[in-house]
């Protein structure tokens, strides 16, 4: 049987001081809730409270060594009284405020997000429900940061901001990829409502969690379409998808294969985005068309993968094509009609039934531009801002300037042996305050 050992912090492990001046940090860390957590004769952690109890205080060690100013777990145990008081009370004695939400349907884990209230004011909470098979939920704190800018910015800038703590779905098959999209789309269309109901200016937006899925993905590519950037790659200079994508892993999961899945991602007031629907479209076909060429043997175009009249495809025959593909029609976890209706919408832009070649040909092209690429006027064609505002106001946003994972292993893409504190790395990146001013 699995015994917990009884030092998991690495003694030169590094602290970012989360009290210099103009600085925050956030910490991201699934924690392997107890009742997933295996040991070696198969039976589940939660069943033995010594084991689970001494794994979780050396994970507050760590978290409380690190003194970050946010604080968002993922697969946190809400099912269980003694393990949410011990988090709960240890968080609090150190200055952090803590909220938690539970899956729904009972699942026995969800999400905790703890702040430090001598840095942040919660102006306000609120939880995202996604009642899909998974039973994921979303965390949104909006604060307002009670940090100095240093002495040469301004005293009466504006400083808030949203925190997002979130769970997506493990991708069990390439089917899943299209729920998982689903979710960051719901994730996304929530706080925009979030923003119009409490009538924001445009403000930055911290996203966090176990993404399940790596930087080569469309999740990835779908949020960088959004105006996102993952903090460790820039704090890294990890541009380069296909070269950098291997530098570092943060996972180990239920498989045995290492890959980077922890984000925290940061979207600037001053930047730009495509419209939400657009991009998410967009995220949908790129999906569909890597299906498609995988689908295709040799130099047999995929198109040909569609049953069509002459050159041209009918919202039947483009159903069909989904449906052989398994992408609709199989599962939950497939493409909903609904969603097909707007995927044949947007292909269909001269609304006269039928797609041509030229047409999906035109729209396959579309995809590339979620890679991330910067703002500029070529690019920037139906580019709006994130949040509208018919003023100008000057807003605080943050510069990435340190990011580490831990066990340092990880960073190399190795995954140590001796690691017990969760099958994931934790994630921790230092941001310095900047004045930016939004219109």
């Amino acid at each position: 049987m699995d015994v917990p050992s009884e030092e998991f912090q690495d003694p030169d492990h590094q602290s970012f001081g989360s009290n210099t001046v103009g600085c925050v940090s956030c910490t991201t860390f699934n924690i392997l809730a107890p009742i997933y957590k295996r040991l070696s004769n198969k039976r589940c952690e939660s069943e033995f409270r010594e084991f689970w109890l001494r794994r979780n205080e050396s994970i507050l060690d760590s978290l409380l060594h690190l003194k970050s100013s946010i604080i968002c777990l993922q697969e946190f145990w809400v099912g269980n009284e003694d393990l949410v008081s011990m988090y709960e009370k240890r968080l609090g004695d150190a200055g952090y405020v803590t909220y938690k939400l539970a899956r729904t349907n009972n699942r026995g884990d969800g999400l905790l997000t703890a702040v430090n209230k001598n840095q942040f004011r919660v102006l306000n909470s609120r939880e995202f429900l996604f009642h899909d098979i998974a039973d994921r939920v979303a965390l949104l704190l909006h604060v307002e940061l009670l940090v100095c800018f240093p002495q040469n910015q301004s005293a009466d800038i504006k400083k808030e901001a949203l925190i997002v703590n979130t769970h997506l779905i493990f991708p069990h098959d390439s089917s899943y990829c299209f729920l998982r999209l689903q979710q960051v789309y719901m994730i996304l269309q929530y706080i925009e409502s979030y923003c119009d109901e409490h009538q924001l200016p445009s403000v930055p937006i911290i996203l966090c969690g176990d993404w399940n899925g790596s930087n080569k993905g469309h999740v990835y590519k779908f949020l960088c379409s959004q105006g996102f950037v993952s903090s460790y790659d820039i704090a890294h200079n990890y541009m380069d998808i296909d070269e950098d994508s291997h530098k570092w892993i943060s996972h180990r999961n239920h498989r045995g294969n290492v890959c980077g899945v922890d984000f925290i991602w940061l979207l600037n007031p001053n930047k730009h985005r495509k419209p939400l629907k657009e991009s998410f479209m967009e995220a949908l076909l790129g999906n569909i068309t890597n299906l498609l060429q995988k689908a295709s043997t040799g130099s047999v175009d995929p198109l040909h993968f569609f049953e069509m009249d002459g050159s041209y495809i009918t919202y039947s025959q483009f159903c069909q094509a989904l449906a052989k593909l398994g992408v609709c029609g199989s599962s939950h976890s497939d493409l909903c009609n609904e969603d097909t209706k707007k995927l044949w919408e947007h292909l269909d832009t001269d609304r006269n039934g039928v797609i041509d070649l030229l047409q999906y040909s035109r729209a396959q092209n579309l995809h590339p531009s979620l890679l991330q690429k910067e703002d500029t006027e070529e690019n920037g064609g139906q580019i709006k801002e994130m949040f509208n505002t018919s003023t100008s106001t000057t807003m605080i946003g943050f510069n990435v300037k340190n990011a580490m994972l831990f066990p340092p292993e990880v960073e190399k893409g190795m995954w140590p042996e001796n690691y017990s504190l969760s099958d994931h790395a934790h994630l921790t990146v230092e941001f310095s305050l900047v004045e930016m001013n939004c219109t």
